[in-house]
């Protein structure tokens, strides 16, 4: 009782201007001779008649009367107590439940025969739910190989394979540069970060890594987080939550991270159709110009490859009084310049001569730039680029910040080398995106359908996600290629893929071997092509009307020549057998 009382006296006036000692003497005091109260046939004391006048506590005593009556009907047909001892205990029980009513906590009687709930039978049965739907997620052992990227070897070590799939784009993570730099910072400050950034975990390096992303972005500061995943949730939960009434406007297909960083916020929140202009501003006209707003959106869509109209974006915010929050994290790296993303590319001749902050780009019009260090840069973390007031603001207020450990300085060493070097290297960039339209051209001489898109990424649409599972485990099990199959949740069902990413180390002879890969598993399972699916009506894009859109990288910018395209690349060698050996495969190098 000591307990409860204690807990309602900080809700409640009255409780908590008594003592636990006048409450006792309360609820021993029995009532005006005559009295019965709202629980029918219950004797009440003096507490539980002060209860019942109480605006709270008295809807909750009418509305538990029931579940009180049959609880003391259960206590009646115990072995009956010594006078003396019996009148304590009701007069205990009923002080007990009144004060329980102030939380709408009633007592419970346990059952010694009743059985606890079944924790384990839940588990299998949500599991069971996946494996029914066949979005259960499969994980399999591969270990890149640096001194051999992109090759890996699988559990067994003698089992090589050539890895289709990662988001380590331009094979930064094997850069003889970055690997030495976290050798060398390894070896003098040691494995781990010391504690949080506030505590222990906050050294010189930090401070330069966060000063090279924030001149990346043309940003006056940045702030880096454990991950991309925890910079989009703290950043948008944290803000959001400040500003008073916000709005947030969200594109459908925005990451996981956005939404979860959304939903914390508490915020309201209005989602507009992918990439569809037109519904942003009606949802933007609905809401007052004063009320603060916040459109969140991405450059490059990471499982379909489409891109944000960025400027646009930037430019109905302004008109609508909002700021713009955009995640480029399957960008840095990957366009622009610099690899500051598709918002530097934008202007990638101005942005070339001017790489500073007010040189009147596209990036400036941006107000916050989330990123990531574990994709292109090739390490692990993530970050947000803004102003230096918002900044201060989310590393003072975001618990996913304040509490994480730091990065350890070797990682942060590796990424800042990273950004430094692909600052100045475009030839890893240049040579992806070439690797990418080779391989997109060979897959639609060949009919086999992949989502159109202006980006690096290769989605090739299967639709079903056992069928996707089939074909990505016989590319691994009959061809050495891994490529993971890509299923519900994290794209819509029906819309199940193979999402291949080319990066700078694969060479003339891997594309060869996957695109025969392929055309023998379409071919073997009878899975439909580009021309299936106009049948059908299209599905994610495939086997519509609409052009392909034009890649984000010209020709000029590759420094192809003009029309350097679909016809001037071979046709693959469908019917090659020998070299197309993935254990005879030799290693490009860049």
């Amino acid at each position: 009782m000591e307990a409860i009382v204690k807990q309602c006296k900080k809700a409640c006036p009255f409780l908590h201007n008594s003592t636990t000692a006048s409450l006792r003497k309360l609820s021993r005091m029995p009532a005006h001779a005559g009295f019965t109260s709202e629980a029918g046939n219950v004797r009440a004391n003096a507490l539980t008649i002060m209860a019942q006048k109480c605006p709270v506590m008295g809807k909750a005593m009418a509305v538990q009367s029931k579940n009180y009556l049959h609880t003391s009907a259960r206590l009646a047909k115990q072995p009956t107590l010594p006078l003396r001892q019996a009148s304590l205990v009701n007069n205990e029980n009923e002080a007990c439940v009144a004060a329980a009513a102030m939380l709408n906590q009633f007592p419970t009687i346990h059952s010694t025969h009743a059985k606890p709930f079944d924790y384990e039978a839940l588990y299998n049965s949500e599991l069971e739910k996946k494996h029914q739907d066949k979005s259960y997620r499969y994980f399999n052992n591969i270990n890149r190989l640096a001194k051999q990227f992109p090759r890996a070897h699988t559990a067994n070590l003698q089992e090589e394979v050539t890895v289709w799939c990662s988001n380590d784009y331009l094979g930064m993570g094997r850069n003889p540069l970055v690997i030495d730099n976290m050798q060398k910072t390894l070896n003098k400050y040691g494995a781990g970060a010391g504690g949080t950034r506030n505590i222990a975990g906050n050294c010189n390096l930090h401070l330069q890594l966060e000063a090279e992303l924030a001149d990346l972005h043309h940003k006056p500061a940045a702030l880096v987080f454990s991950s991309c995943y925890v910079a989009n949730d703290a950043t948008l939960s944290t803000l959001a939550s400040k500003l008073p009434g916000c709005v947030i406007f969200s594109d459908s297909s925005n990451h996981a991270s956005m939404i979860q960083g959304i939903k914390h916020s508490g915020a309201k929140k209005m989602i507009f159709k992918h990439n569809d202009l037109q519904d942003l501003e009606t949802k933007l006209q609905l809401v007052d110009i004063h009320t603060p707003k916040i459109i969140a959106f991405e450059s490059v869509y990471s499982m379909s490859g489409s891109v944000g109209h960025i400027e646009k974006i930037c430019d109905l915010a302004k008109k609508y009084g909002a700021i713009t929050f955009l995640d480029e994290v399957h960008a840095v790296g990957m366009y622009g310049p610099r690899g500051g993303g598709v918002a530097e590319h934008l202007d990638f001749d101005l942005n070339a001569r001017y790489p500073h902050a007010n040189n009147g780009s596209i990036v400036d019009k941006v107000d916050i730039i989330s990123g990531t260090l574990g994709k292109a840069f090739g390490v692990v973390g993530g970050y947000v680029a803004a102003s230096s007031a918002l900044i201060d603001m989310i590393r003072s207020y975001a618990p996913g910040f304040i509490f994480p450990p730091s990065l350890p300085p070797a990682i942060v060493a590796g990424a800042k080398a990273s950004i430094q070097y692909l600052k100045e290297s475009s030839k890893e960039r240049e040579m992806q995106q070439i690797n990418t339209r080779l391989l997109k051209n060979r897959l639609a001489q060949l009919d086999i359908p992949v989502v159109p898109n202006p980006s690096h990424i290769v989605p090739v649409l299967v639709g079903e996600a056992e069928t996707c599972k089939i074909a990505s485990d016989q590319l691994l099990r009959e061809h050495g290629i891994y490529v993971q199959s890509i299923n519900y949740p994290t794209v819509a069902k029906g819309e199940e893929r193979l999402r291949i990413t080319p990066t700078p180390g694969h060479n003339e002879k891997m594309a060869d071997y996957l695109v025969n890969a392929l055309e023998t598993i379409w071919r073997k399972n009878g899975f439909k092509r580009v021309n299936d699916w106009k049948n059908l009506g299209g599905r994610a894009g495939v086997g519509t009307n609409a052009p392909n859109p034009k890649p984000i990288w010209t020709d000029s910018q590759l420094r192809l020549l003009s029309g350097y395209g679909a016809t001037e690349i071979r046709p693959p060698n469908v019917h090659s057998t020998a070299e197309n050996n993935p254990r005879a495969i030799g290693i490009a190098t860049y």
